[in-house]
């Protein structure tokens, strides 16, 4: 049950809910906060629903925790097996990616499943935007996260592939925590702009939900293309260091050299890794490519209402969102059903192939001797 009822207003006969209205915009202008705008909440004569429900959102959820908590169980249990340096780093990322995922789920999850089932009034449960600032700040964090881990496994899987040597001697488990953690640290730096006043997080269509506006006053511009940029970056940079892993890695699957070890583990990495680039991108490209969009085409603040975004937009917004939301979902998809096992009980006949170390036949037999097995990735 509705802790408060939205206000009803009537407009061309047809009745809407506002938040705030058109006719008090002004008047609230001053005190009411600023993640609140208004938001065009009409339906239809028809008496269709909204494009939300609480079902969907509880499902939605409840599907991406377990499968999340289901890829971190099996990457406990990988880990423990592993010897390999190389191997174990990746992992890391590959822990850090599941535990991102299933933090945003859940900490999103929570607030959208509890508007749902009690459909408060936000302006009145949250006066002074703390909870609205807090989802936006989780959206933008565990949004930016995926796609920066993901930049940052494919660097350590190029480095590992094309150079291996060196990189067995600077990778290692604690530096890969590291790398994460600062990974974390850069996204919630990010986050924290529109608290800092760079940007603005507000309430969306259909008031269930908040983020980054495109609202098109200047800080709220830069603030989105700071947000949309950084992603594209880094899906970009994902592909080429991936192209360049793959191509190589190709080279190396393909070279009849004697070699010291077995590369199955290579290729298992590069199918994960770009499964995941794969999903990144398709879930992720049309929401940050649309702020860029608005950002550039959006009619000026004195041809529209200043608050307000045009209907068309924001359903698109949210569908984009809603989107880029599986990604979070298909994630740990990936590495649970891209491992070897897997795959050689869907074909039998993969069989064992040499090692990333086949690239380097020229290296002398006394620089070989100081790396064993366990130096080099596996």
């Amino acid at each position: 049950m509705s802790l408060e009822e939205p206000s009803m207003c009537i407009g061309n006969s047809v009745e809407t809910s506002l938040c705030p209205t058109m006719e008090t915009e002004e008047a609230l202008s001053s005190s009411v906060a600023s993640c609140f705008r208004y938001i065009n909440m009409t339906t239809s004569v028809g008496g269709q629903k909204h494009i939300t429900s609480l079902w969907f959102s509880a499902v939605f959820s409840v599907i991406g925790l377990s499968s999340n908590l289901f890829a971190f169980y099996v990457l406990v249990s990988a880990s423990k097996k592993t010897q390999s340096h190389s191997r174990s780093s990746f992992l890391v990322f590959l822990g850090g990616l599941v535990v991102t995922d299933f933090m945003g789920l859940l900490v999103t999850g929570i607030i959208v499943v509890s508007y749902h089932i009690t459909q408060f009034n936000w302006q009145i449960r949250d006066q002074n935007c703390f909870l609205c600032n807090f989802f936006g700040l989780s959206m933008v964090f565990y949004g930016q996260c995926p796609l920066l881990l993901g930049a940052s496994m494919a660097a350590e899987r190029f480095f590992g592939i094309t150079k291996p040597f060196s990189h067995s001697a600077n990778i290692s488990k604690k530096r890969a925590y590291s790398i994460v953690v600062m990974v974390w640290c850069f996204a919630f730096f990010l986050a924290l702009f529109p608290i800092m006043g760079i940007g603005s997080y507000t309430l969306q269509y259909p008031k269930s939900w908040c983020f980054l506006t495109l609202l098109q006053d200047q800080k709220n511009k830069a603030f989105g293309l700071i947000f949309s940029l950084t992603g594209i970056f880094s899906v970009c940079l994902s592909f080429i260091l991936n192209t360049v892993s793959v191509v190589t890695l190709c080279r190396v699957y393909h070279d009849r050299e004697s070699v010291q070890r077995r590369r199955d583990s290579e290729v298992e990495m590069m199918v994960q890794l770009v499964g995941i680039m794969i999903i990144a991108s398709v879930c992720w490209l049309p929401l940050l490519v649309i702020f860029i969009a608005q950002t550039v085409l959006q009619q000026s603040i004195s041809e529209v209402m200043e608050r307000e975004i045009p209907r068309e937009t924001e359903k698109l917004l949210l569908i984009f969102l809603r989107v880029a939301t599986w990604n979070q979902i298909l994630d740990p998809w990936v590495y649970i059903l891209f491992r070897r096992a897997v795959l050689k009980r869907i074909y039998p006949s993969m069989k064992s192939r040499r090692s990333i170390v086949s690239l380097y036949p020229t290296l002398t037999t006394s620089l070989r001797r100081k790396y064993t097995h366990e130096s080099v990735i596996n």
